[in-house]
């Protein structure tokens, strides 16, 4: 497939003399270049280029405007000092391009597209210039009203062509943007048709399809909004919809973190529910966490209404006392001791945090590491119950392209609307960093999401990377799937800066209320979410570029409870 982007092009005109080629030229180029996609150059050294041909013709290679013009200088001199982005792309001839390569094509031509309207606007300026020295007594010689007049009405009509080829600029970025669009819903729907089977016919189309719809970029606008519109492909998507269904015990099969250690304090207990059973976490006598069922062996009361005694918990009903093992170890007011024991779950404590294990299968031996990087210090450790399904949660979460919309009462107050949004992953893994934000996030399986995030200020981003920011905010997100419409959440953060922030009184509870105050801006959208997921709404019907990060994490689940052997974008995957 030949491609042919903005390539330089040549123009036969025919005239009776060079001289009325000079009068004219200047007027009807930019409407010329602009209809056959000529690029229009500019320098110092710029003429008009004509060579001589037989019969009165003249092959005109390139149309550029008056020195003079040109060598005035301009305050607004760094505006326009843009390379000519045509010097650094190599021409796809003859080649069938990938769709990474046409993504790169497309960005080229909004490249292109911005460097063009930024010649376009210098022109209209020294236009302008030009029209006010000549209406200055005290900067031109004297001339007569009529030459005057001539010179104003030229200027006019090359002022009113060139606002025509602003007007042209406008159409071209507008149309490279809707192909960029275009070319990144294709991208995201090859990466949706790698859960199915396809054949290598369909996935030759497919990248074909993609090549065609950005490999002509000097294509005018009509022309470009036509291709684009046969070029599209029928789209997949995520089928997340209908009323949530029973967790499959495959997604069980993960170390779950449940608690903080500093939560869980000895003579206490901590209720949690996790996979629609309702369990109660407290220290033995060694110290040591255990997770038991929280339903007494003898009338199936609750555990948690009760205390702790000597490392057992005790219930409030008749006594029994219960060990971190689930075994009944004292049964008050009777002489018979039977052998009662009630389930229990794995449990482990690691890096500041309770884990529990309550999938079927073996656990496995070794915890993930949830600590913040070198150089952070801890300062808030917030449980909260909240009444989405964990899923959703997890969308949400994974998700930074709403913020400017959200959360505008709180972190993210006087952010700009970006014109582009990506979430750029370096491997086929599950983390990867946002831009434009200075934003490293990573979602961790089975549940668990982490960001780092550059800032100069509270509510302030700085620099267009993580690396490029001296200060930073580290998250930890933990999602436990409580039930099928419930979640409880783990929230950790973590400062690299002003350590002494975390040694004023009451300042975890500051934390909290801005935690919360971020999570309601969230909560009304996504429980409005889950209503109509439950009607039988597809809250993934059309996921768009900056979607990658959550659309592999519904690959993956995907993959989980369908036994996949290999999980996608995970160590165990080879590509």
């Amino acid at each position: 497939m030949e491609t042919s982007l903005s390539s330089s092009s040549s123009l036969e005109i025919c005239t009776a003399s060079p001289s009325k080629l000079r009068s004219t030229a200047v007027m009807s180029s930019f409407a010329t270049a602009a209809t056959l996609s000529l690029p229009i150059s500019y320098g110092r050294s710029s003429k008009y280029v004509v060579k001589k041909n037989l019969g009165a013709r003249f092959r005109v290679y390139a149309i550029i405007g008056d020195d003079a013009m040109l060598e005035k200088k301009s305050t607004w001199g760094n505006l326009f000092d843009v390379e000519d982005p045509r010097s650094k792309f190599q021409l796809c001839k003859g080649e069938s391009l990938g769709v990474n390569q046409a993504l790169d094509v497309a960005r080229y031509d909004l490249q292109y597209c911005d460097w063009r309207a930024r010649q376009d606007v210098l022109t209209i300026m020294l236009l302008h210039d030009k029209v006010v020295e000549v209406l200055n007594p005290l900067a031109r010689d004297y001339k007569s009203i009529g030459t005057l007049k001539k010179e104003l009405d030229e200027l006019q009509e090359q002022l009113s062509t060139a606002h025509r080829q602003v007007h042209i600029s406008e159409t071209r970025v507008s149309t490279a943007l809707d192909k960029l669009a275009h070319m990144e819903e294709l991208v995201n729907d090859r990466l949706l048709q790698e859960r199915t089977t396809t054949t290598t016919t369909t996935t030759t189309n497919t990248i074909e399809t993609a090549t065609e719809s950005v490999c002509s970029s000097s294509s005018s606008s009509s022309e470009v909004s036509s291709e684009s519109a046969k070029s599209k492909v029928p789209r997949r998507s995520l089928d997340v919809s209908g009323p949530v269904k029973r967790y499959h015990p495959r997604l069980k099969n993960f170390w779950y973190p449940v608690a903080f250690s500093s939560g869980l304090k000895e003579d206490t207990m901590v209720p949690i529910d996790c996979f629609e059973q309702s369990w109660v976490l407290f220290r033995g006598k060694d110290g040591k966490p255990g997770c038991v069922q929280n339903t007494c062996a003898h009338r199936a009361c609750p555990l948690d209404l009760g205390s702790v005694n000597e490392g057992r918990i005790q219930c409030p009903y008749h006594g029994w006392e219960y060990s971190t093992d689930g075994k009944c170890e004292k049964m008050p007011s009777t002489r018979l001791l039977v052998d009662v024991k009630i389930k229990s779950l794995p449990c482990f404590e690691h890096e500041g945090m309770i884990w529990v294990w309550p999938g079927r299968e073996p656990p496995t031996a070794t915890l993930p590491s949830l600590l913040p990087p070198p150089g952070f210090q801890i300062h808030a450790e917030i449980v909260m119950e909240l009444p989405v399904e964990h899923g959703l949660l997890l969308d949400n979460l994974l998700d930074l392209a709403h913020a400017p919309f959200t959360h505008t009462s709180t972190f993210a107050k006087g952010w700009s609307v970006p014109s582009l949004v990506k979430f750029l992953t370096p491997g086929p893994g599950l983390q990867g960093y946002w831009d434009p934000y200075p934003i490293d996030m990573e979602f961790r399986p089975p549940c668990m999401v982490l960001s780092t995030i550059g800032i100069s200020k509270p509510g302030k981003l700085k620099g267009q990377s993580t690396k490029e920011c001296s200060t930073h905010l580290h998250q930890l997100h933990v999602c436990l799937p409580s039930s099928r419409q419930k979640t409880r959440l783990l929230y950790r953060m973590s400062l690299d800066f002003a350590p002494v922030l975390k040694h004023i009184p009451f300042m975890e509870y500051l934390w909290r209320h801005f935690a919360e105050q971020v999570l309601n801006e969230d909560l009304r959208l996504v429980l409005g979410q889950q209503e109509r997921m439950i009607n039988g709404a597809n809250v993934w019907n059309w996921p768009v570029s900056y979607d990658k990060l959550g659309i592999r994490y519904r690959l993956w689940r995907d993959a989980v409870e369908q036994g996949a052997k290999r999980l996608p974008f995970t160590n165990q995957e080879d590509n």
